[in-house]
């Protein structure tokens, strides 16, 4: 589960981006200049990619840390299998 302040800066991240995006919406709808659009686009990927590396970390410092500090060996291969897997599909 992840850290309550972390959730927290994610929800507020992600309503802002939120907005963003309904307001490239409305500059596509308006024909507005293609870099200006393209730039928003990119503030978004920008803004996403921050919460991604917030929840990566929460992850890493609460889910990845107990079960390292379990003992339990199958949870510790299967955390780190997890990781590597999700780290390989979101670095394309």
């Amino acid at each position: 589960m992840m850290q309550i302040n972390t959730k927290n800066a994610c929800v507020r991240r992600l309503k802002r981006v939120e907005g963003q995006v309904r307001g490239l919406t409305r500059m596509v709808e308006e024909d507005r200049y293609c870099v200006d659009v393209i730039t928003q686009i990119a503030a978004v990927r920008a803004a996403l990619q921050r919460v991604e590396e917030e929840m990566l970390r929460d992850h890493i410092g609460h889910c990845v840390e107990h079960a390292i500090t379990s003992g339990n060996q199958a949870e510790q291969r299967h955390k780190i299998t997890e990781l590597v897997d999700m780290l390989g599909r979101t670095r394309k």
